[in-house]
């Protein structure tokens, strides 16, 4: 009679400890570190609605890691476990129509998106709190294939509504007080665009027609960043970027000056100006 090896079982020790040092690695990561590494990809955060955005997103890592460790385990696992040994006539018996197992396999990705989409709906709710009486506000207009910063501040510029625009070719620059809240107010002429600057961790759509976004934070790192429409907008979207400058109190004022001395002094809202396309032949967006 020939014997069969005993079978020895599963670390599960060792996988246990091979996870929690991964969660313990993955919680000491953070959104302002200067490695890309532990920012795990994302951009330096630089607003007050970046945290709930970074908690979502490492939450989905450790997730991730967890269920990858677990299902490569189980990969690694079934063919050593049940191999075929000397002296045995066939495999494993085969489990089929096995009820408890399907329904563990239905319900665990169940379960999974059900945290997802949980945590998901608090983090928006957290991202979209408006603030009473913002310290500014600025109007967001997007259009095909530009974009327009119009400074609702008439106490600042002398009563004057003064702005900030480009086209494809020559970008427009948006100016922002650090430490100092604001209230976007989107809208657009034409077509759905997107207005997102990665460093917010932040993003939201501008409509066109009655329907206008808004949403409220503060910008708390000074610096420039890169901004663009994350909405496929047309033939040339690819080209909707614009400048953000997170600067002083000081500066920002002065900037406004500097707009309402260099006439651009108004409110426009598109169609008339977007016409610019930089590289066609007649410069024309028709």
């Amino acid at each position: 009679m020939v014997q069969v090896s005993e079978r020895r079982p599963v670390g599960r020790k060792k996988l246990a400890a091979i996870l929690a040092a991964a969660v313990v690695l993955l919680s000491g990561c953070s959104p302002l570190d200067e490695s890309e590494l532990k920012r795990l990809a994302l951009p330096i955060a630089g607003s007050d609605r970046s945290e709930p955005m970074w908690h979502l997103w490492l939450g989905a890592w450790i997730t991730t890691l967890v269920v990858f460790v677990v299902v490569f385990a189980l990969i690694l696992y079934a063919p050593i476990r049940y191999r075929r040994r000397r002296g045995e006539e066939a495999g494993p018996s085969q489990i089929r129509y096995n009820l408890p197992i399907e329904v563990l396999y239905t319900i665990t990705p169940v379960m999974i998106v059900s945290v997802f989409f949980f945590h998901t709906v608090q983090a928006q709710s957290t991202m979209l709190e408006d603030v009473e009486n913002p310290d500014h506000t600025i109007e967001v207009v997007g259009s095909k294939w530009q974009w327009t910063f119009n400074y609702l501040e008439p106490e600042a510029t002398d009563g004057e509504t003064v702005y900030d625009q480009g086209d494809t070719e020559h970008l427009p620059d948006l100016y922002l007080p650090v430490n100092e809240s604001v209230e976007f107010q989107l809208t657009s002429p034409d077509v759905i665009h997107s207005f997102w600057v990665p460093e917010f961790y932040f993003k939201m759509d501008v409509f066109p027609g009655s329907q206008d976004n808004s949403f409220t934070m503060t910008p708390n790192r000074e610096g420039t960043f890169t901004g663009r429409c994350a909405e496929f907008c047309g033939i040339y979207h690819t080209r909707m970027l614009f400048n953000v400058h997170v600067v002083s109190r000081d500066e920002y004022d002065a900037h406004l000056e500097e707009l309402e001395e260099a006439g651009q002094i108004g409110r426009p809202q598109g169609p008339s100006e977007a016409t610019k396309i930089a590289g066609t032949p007649d410069d024309r967006g028709e």
